[in-house]
């Protein structure tokens, strides 16, 4: 018999689709190559210490196409994200660095001082809340990845139950297993957890593991793009737990905070904010305005 989780889900309606990265920017008041133009208001906004230092340090763990992953030379860091970045950077008259880093400490790294924030991905939950304040910018839910051709027949999350999963630690689809574990039974799953997604979907590759939850975006992307294909799939056409993604900045900077999501609103109410999702095939994800701490 089916066990049912009670899972909150959705049908799909999003489209599929190293070292650090810096984000172009100028400080005239010209268009930049993609329409942006500086907001010299703005750029005074911005906390005196980063005005000072002349960038924005925002950590992320670039596994994740196409929000964010590395070129073909190993080292640049691109997709919508960082496409974003750089525009958040043409507004405000300052570089943006894209850092690598692990996604599980990330929060704890902001705490420290260690960057100005995190933009990977990141899901906006009342949890993480209390660690940082999140600026929202995309929304989108879980997915299940499973190899081509679906050898196990696993269409939904109560089929997990009895095989092996992989997934990324400290994201909310290990919380999701995790809560879900509870409908198994005496039938577990046996959840393998990775520092990084490559690596969770290395061992669905290899038959290590017989599923992988990740945010519909990438799982999308990899069961469609030409190079990864012929390996995987989505099991179904269902979204879980549809929620909110949210540039994670810290607590003790609410300057900080205002100045970005001000300029992310200049973004989106520009079309320029339309234009990266088009260009990167996510414009089912987009946002009609951005909130703060929006997260449930």
């Amino acid at each position: 018999m089916k066990r049912l989780f009670g899972i909150a889900v959705v049908a799909l309606a999003l489209a599929a689709g190293g070292c650090a990265s810096a984000a172009n920017s100028t400080k005239d008041a010209s268009a930049s190559s993609d329409g942006v133009r500086y907001d010299a208001a703005l750029h005074a906004k911005l906390p005196a210490p980063v005005r000072s230092r002349g960038e924005i340090r925002l950590l992320t763990a670039p596994s994740y196409a196409p929000m964010e992953q590395l070129a073909a030379d190993g080292q640049t860091i691109i997709g919508f994200e960082p496409d974003l970045a750089s525009a958040l950077g043409s507004v405000l008259g300052i570089k943006v660095v894209m850092v690598p880093g692990d996604f599980d400490t990330s929060l704890d790294n902001i705490s420290k001082g260690a960057y100005d924030g995190v933009l990977s991905s990141m899901n906006d939950t009342p949890e993480r809340e209390k660690k940082a304040d999140f600026l929202d910018y995309f929304q989108a839910g879980t997915s299940i990845l499973v190899q081509r051709g679906n050898p196990r027949g696993i269409t939904d999350l109560d089929d997990l139950c009895g095989q092996v999963v992989a997934v990324e630690t400290g994201t909310v689809q290990d919380d999701l297993l995790r809560r879900s574990q509870r409908g198994c039974g005496g039938d577990k799953m046996v959840v393998k957890k990775f520092r990084s997604n490559v690596d969770a979907w290395l061992a669905l590759r290899s038959g290590k593991a017989m599923a992988v939850l990740n945010d519909y975006p990438p799982a999308a992307y990899m069961a469609g793009d030409v190079k990864t294909r012929a390996y995987y799939q989505l099991a179904s056409t269902v979204q879980y737990e549809p929620g909110l993604f949210g540039i994670a900045l810290p607590k003790s900077n609410p300057q900080l905070r205002d100045a970005m999501r001000q300029a992310l609103d200049r973004l989106i109410h520009s079309g320029a904010y339309n234009e990266l999702l088009q260009r990167w095939n996510l414009i089912g994800g987009g946002l009609p305005a951005s909130s703060v701490n929006a997260g449930t």
